[in-house]
């Protein structure tokens, strides 16, 4: 007597299975990119706005502890360009600079590539430097009597975070799609 012989099934993938799921992955994979990079950009203006908040805040905190004027300025040429990073410090010698004879409380490096980054306080003209003195309010660096506020406004793709600063020396973050009172400069072209 013969004995029947069964195919074994085989287990796995044929060829048009595996290309199916490869085809449908990559249509939800296109369809997802455009989002993914959106999210991308927000999370970093998200980061760079919360870093510069940041800094801000120790530069106030700072001050207070010390009864010091203590100075946030962009590492930019001139004291102009927060999106090369900025720098805290206690301006010891007074040239508007952290050099060697002061006391650098923090540094950041540069921003995410592609955010702006928009100043306009009560004194527009550079050095765009954000100063407290020894009460917690903000002043001009050259004269810790005299009150200096504003807004610093971070932008990336089509985002927008503020950092307003009162006459106080508070700050607050905020974001104008969420919040009326959140105005500001416009976007750089």
């Amino acid at each position: 007597m013969k004995r029947a012989r069964f195919r074994q099934p085989r287990s796995g993938f044929t060829l048009i299975e595996l290309l199916a799921v490869l085809a449908i992955a990559a249509i939800l994979l296109a369809a997802g990119a455009p989002d993914l990079r959106q999210f991308i950009r927000n999370q970093q203006l998200k980061a760079a706005a919360a870093d510069l908040f940041a800094a801000i805040g120790q530069a106030r905190a700072q001050a207070l502890a010390r009864g010091e004027v203590v100075s946030v300025l962009p590492k930019g040429a001139g004291g102009a360009d927060w999106r090369q990073g900025w720098t805290v410090f206690l301006d010891r010698d007074g040239d508007r600079q952290p050099g060697p004879g002061d006391t650098i409380l923090a540094e950041h490096g540069p921003l995410a590539q592609d955010i702006a980054v928009g100043f306009s306080f009560t004194t527009p003209a550079p050095p765009f430097y954000i100063a407290y003195n020894g009460a917690g309010r903000s002043c001009r660096d050259s004269n810790p009597a005299a009150a200096r506020y504003g807004t610093l406004s971070l932008f990336h793709g089509g985002g927008i975070r503020r950092i307003k600063i009162n006459m106080l020396g508070r700050a607050r973050s905020c974001d104008p799609a969420r919040d009326a009172s959140c105005d500001g400069p416009a976007a750089p072209p």
